[in-house]
């Protein structure tokens, strides 16, 4: 039995980049990068398509995630995060029909470049108070919701929890763990939303063997970078996000 796959060279040609850019994210490393992913591939399919496609490769690079970061996530702030982020998949669920994907990818932006401003214009002080729990509640219920629409959920969850501190391991391998719990309960909405059909699980399959690349190379770095410039990374992708992610939703 053969499947159709989607055959534009271009579509290749955006894909595999935005596969590398999310493997590199996923690794924490530049984490926000991947929240480029589907807006690039939406160069070339829709948006409902890109984010079907990338279902299975996210999965790969989730297993992989945690298996590199298996003993170093802060199980504590799971146990606040993931229910908060299940929350947010109900919503995006119920709501994927109702909100295009070019409203969602505007919110998103626009809340992403609010919060670099604020970080930049009003720095956190030595001994600071962490952001209260009410708002990184609403921050990570965010992160499930725009993370089922387009699989964007890496700036609200990282707008809560960056102020928090962690080590570049710690934040890394919480975000792995956390993200593969969202990303697993966005399958069986997906398949009854008609996503998931031959088509695009089969192209899927063909981007995989980019999946592990992209982890490596961010993991190596991760592994490597000290906490200041990792940090300016991760701000630097998340800006770069949240142009483009405004951008695409006003254009």
């Amino acid at each position: 039995m053969t499947f159709p796959l989607i055959a534009d060279p271009f579509f290749y040609a955006v894909a595999i980049p935005a596969v590398l850019l999310l493997g590199i994210s996923k690794s924490g490393f530049g984490a926000g990068f991947g929240s480029l992913a589907v807006p690039i591939m939406a160069l070339a399919v829709t948006v409902p398509e890109a984010a079907a496609i990338l279902m299975p490769v996210l999965f790969l690079m989730d297993v992989l995630g945690m298996a590199a970061f298996r003993k170093d996530f802060d199980l504590m702030l799971l146990k606040f995060l993931i229910p908060c982020g299940l929350v947010g998949i109900v919503v995006g669920g119920l709501l994927f029909k109702l909100l295009s994907a070019h409203t969602v990818a505007a919110m998103v932006g626009g809340f992403t470049l609010l919060f670099l401003a604020q970080r930049l214009l009003f720095p956190p002080k030595p001994g600071s108070a962490p952001p209260s729990k009410w708002l990184g509640a609403l921050l990570t219920a965010m992160s499930g919701f725009t993370s089922f629409i387009a699989h964007a959920g890496g700036p609200p969850v990282s707008a809560y929890v960056i102020p928090l501190r962690l080590s570049p391991i710690k934040f890394t391998a919480t975000m792995a763990f956390f993200f593969f719990v969202i990303n697993l309960a966005k399958w069986i909405p997906y398949e009854l939303l008609g996503l998931l059909d031959w088509r695009n699980m089969a192209t899927s399959l063909l981007l995989l063997p980019f999946a592990p690349i992209g982890v490596w190379v961010g993991v190596w770095l991760a592994r490597r970078i000290s906490q200041i410039w990792f940090y300016r990374f991760l701000y630097l992708g998340m800006f770069l996000t949240g142009v483009k992610l405004l951008w695409d939703g006003l254009a």
